[in-house]
């Protein structure tokens, strides 16, 4: 649980660094895990590369090589990566942090940053992919080594979250805020040691720094949301969405006719279910 002392320290700067959420034993199994699940991906040919595109980076930054591999939906590819979704000692912070006891799956995903040439990824607001109607999106970054700017660490401009969704300067299908005005330069880099964790609500402008280090920069990230929130666009749908894994969804219907759902019936039922709620009025400057 959190002290009274970090949830205000959340709610001014809209991020929270976290220590021993993870021991060292989980952390080292889920290092083991995500080194073999890229091996088996690497090995199989699968498309990983994942950097944005879209006319935000620099002069300099696109005549040099750049890459980002990612792979989405870890708890299908090993149990490890559930326990640590479900893990309580991590869902009661984020329920003291939420002001929620019902926590849901939104997704899942982890990005390598390889060595010498990891992208960074440009000032952003996670809202942009994924608006919900209650705004109570949360991000669980988790460090599998010690970061800092030379190795691509995230970069935040603190109490941003307060100003609510801003304009999306994006293109080709990628979201980003207008890199004039948040610069990465003017930005605050968050350095972390391995198995720390960063937790921070999806409408706090972040980025990170390229890796130019030795070694690659590899993170775990999670997307969760209240029980009783929902998607205001029928975008980013993902396995398991909706997984409890905290509390209790009093939305959820249990009709027997919908035990089993394909396609087209699935996404009509998530909406259809998503009108059990009216979106309320949101003020960010209060948060």
């Amino acid at each position: 649980m959190c002290t009274s002392e970090q949830i205000q320290l959340y709610k001014q700067q809209g991020f929270l660094l976290l220590d021993s959420v993870f021991s060292d034993e989980e952390m080292d199994e889920c290092c083991r895990e995500y080194d073999a699940m890229f091996e088996r991906a690497t090995k199989r040919g699968d498309r990983l590369e994942a950097t944005w595109k879209g006319n935000w980076k620099t002069d300099e930054e696109r005549k040099k090589p750049s890459s980002i591999l990612s792979i989405h939906n870890l708890q299908f590819h090993s149990a490890t990566f559930t326990r640590m979704l479900v893990k309580p000692k991590l869902n009661d912070i984020l329920a003291d942090l939420m002001e929620t006891d019902n926590i849901q799956l939104h997704h899942t995903k982890a990005h390598i940053k390889p060595p010498k040439q990891g992208s960074r990824f440009p000032m952003h607001q996670d809202y942009q992919y994924f608006p919900h109607a209650k705004h109570t999106m949360i991000a669980v970054f988790i460090h599998l080594e010690d970061v800092n700017i030379e190795n691509g660490c995230l970069a935040v401009y603190p109490g941003s979250h307060k100003l609510g969704p801003l304009p999306d300067h994006g293109s080709e299908g990628y979201h980003f805020v207008d890199p004039e005005k948040f610069a990465i330069d003017n930005a605050t880099p968050i350095e972390a040691k391995r198995g720390q964790v960063v937790v921070f609500p999806y409408t706090l402008v972040h980025g990170s720094y390229p890796n130019v280090s030795d070694i690659p920069r590899r993170m775990i990230l999670f997307q969760l949301r209240a029980a009783d929130d929902y998607s205001t666009k029928e975008i980013h749908i993902s396995p398991g969405q909706g997984l409890m894994l905290r509390g209790a969804n009093d939305g959820m219907e249990a009709n027997l006719d919908l035990r089993h759902l394909h396609g087209d019936e699935a996404v009509a039922s998530a909406k259809a279910a998503s009108e059990f709620n009216e979106p309320p009025e949101k003020i960010f400057k209060d948060k």
